[in-house]
């Protein structure tokens, strides 16, 4: 790993960051902190890709479209 530090201009459409220092990088995770954008490799194991790969059967054929009703009011 090595240190990297450059100036790059902000356009009307944003930044554009050398993919050269993404080596292995499939996605990034963006957001603002104070004085600071930070941006952060999101690894490739993060359990969030996992999501919705082994559903399991729960008896109510719509909760992942009506989850909200479910949670808030119980029925």
């Amino acid at each position: 790993m090595y240190n990297v530090r450059m100036k790059i201009e902000v356009t009307e459409q944003g930044v554009i960051i050398p993919k050269s220092l993404f080596e292995g990088v499939k996605e990034v995770d963006v957001r603002k902190e104070e004085d600071r954008i930070v941006v952060v490799p999101v690894p490739v194991d993060d359990p969030i890709f996992s999501i919705g790969k082994n559903p399991v059967k729960g008896g109510i054929p719509d909760a992942s479209s009506n989850l909200d009703h479910y949670l808030y009011t119980g029925k």
